[in-house]
């Protein structure tokens, strides 16, 4: 594993032109006209460009066969110009009083189908339509959900380093003393120690004591942490650029025969749930392998979210491992591996690993123990 503090291999403009050249045939293929990216972790992924998403259209506009355009606000053009990957690409800016779906338009097939950025906003959405009545629109999400799904060699090094971040941060969150604290104190040791070990923005601090464990998504409260509680631990954020996620569940004190038990089964769904990570297996097939052992020892309707979610430029994002989803595994995908047991009004338990897809199997990107810690 990479050392917390290493610093990855720069992106260049030709790592951004290869990407936007990929979407915009990928994008053909789908049978779509073109892409259309607004702010978000889309442009920041096709570009290196990240301002902010206001009322004032930015949009980039990718098409087989032509060189990609962003359109721009005049007063943000000088930034974007900044952007690493500026070089790649063509900028044309529009000046408030001006109509910016007018400048936009004749960069699009007026009868063309195209995937925009989920995030885009509504307005922007309904601007282009109402300038180019015969277009239609389809999210990317929907249409191209691999976009950003197969990660480069660089992109692995970021989510390895992010990775050695949130293990870092587990290394030292077992050495605090927990009884007696509130969840949000132990959130906050857990937000600072993220940062500590380089990231830049920390999006989750989960800490589900006792009866709060067994609410997945839990937001640390006021909670006083007492002996005898499991304590369910998801954090993660953006370590240069690229997203970190990781769940161990603590015990502080002894565990019960019971609380243990659970424990176990959790830790042996997830070690199915990650052996059966090869390319070429279809993403639901994760869950099942992880559901299946938790269903086996009679928790299944305890076990009430997917396996996991793709991560990249964002702590979630497709592929999904989950029912349904019949998507193959490539190498380069990188997603989280995360089963759980959920007892309300007792405890909860989740361990969760981000895992890629090698050429002959999977490999975790995290690597701290998985089985029940023991905390003051």
């Amino acid at each position: 594993m990479p050392s917390p503090n290493q610093q990855p291999v720069p992106f260049t403009a030709d790592d951004y032109r290869a990407r936007m050249a990929r979407a915009a045939e990928t994008a053909a293929e789908a049978g779509l006209a073109g892409v259309l990216v607004a702010p978000g972790p889309d442009l920041v992924y096709l570009t290196g460009y990240q301002p902010v998403n206001t009322e004032r259209l930015t949009v980039l506009v990718l098409s087989a066969g032509q060189d990609p355009v962003l359109v721009v606000p005049t007063l943000e053009a000088p930034d974007a110009e900044k952007a690493v990957g500026a070089p790649a690409l063509t900028l044309r800016d529009w000046t408030d009083g001006k109509d910016p779906y007018a400048v936009t338009a004749p960069l699009l097939d007026d009868r063309g189908r195209f995937g925009i950025s989920d995030n885009a906003w509504a307005m922007h959405l309904l601007g282009l339509q109402r300038t180019l009545p015969g277009t239609a629109y389809v999210s990317l999400t929907d249409a191209l959900p691999m976009l950003r799904a197969v990660k480069d060699a660089h992109e692995l090094e970021r989510i390895a380093a992010a990775g050695a971040a949130a293990d870092a941060t587990y290394g030292e969150i077992l050495k605090v003393r927990f009884a007696g604290r509130k969840e949000t104190e132990i959130a906050a040791d857990l937000a600072g120690l993220l940062k500590q070990f380089g990231h830049s923005q920390v999006d989750f601090t989960v800490v589900g004591s006792g009866p709060n464990g067994a609410n997945p998504h839990h937001e640390a409260g006021d909670r006083t942490i007492e002996r005898g509680d499991m304590v369910v631990l998801d954090f993660g954020g953006l370590k240069h650029g690229y997203g970190s996620d990781t769940s161990r569940t603590v015990h502080v004190g002894e565990p019960t025969a019971e609380e243990q038990r659970v424990h176990d089964i959790v830790r042996e769904a997830q070690e199915a749930g990650c052996d059966a990570v090869r390319p070429g297996v279809a993403c639901q097939e994760i869950d099942r392998a992880a559901r299946a052992v938790i269903t086996e020892f009679g928790y299944g309707e305890r076990f009430i979210h997917r396996t996991g979610h793709g991560i990249g430029v964002t702590t979630h994002e497709p592929p999904y491992m989950i029912e349904g989803e019949e998507q193959p595994l490539v190498p380069g995908m990188c997603f989280s591996v995360e089963p759980g047991i959920y007892l309300p009004g007792r405890f909860g338990v989740r361990i969760e690993d981000i895992v890629t897809v090698t050429e002959d199997g999977g490999r975790r990107l995290n690597s701290t123990a998985r089985e029940l810690a023991i905390v003051e």
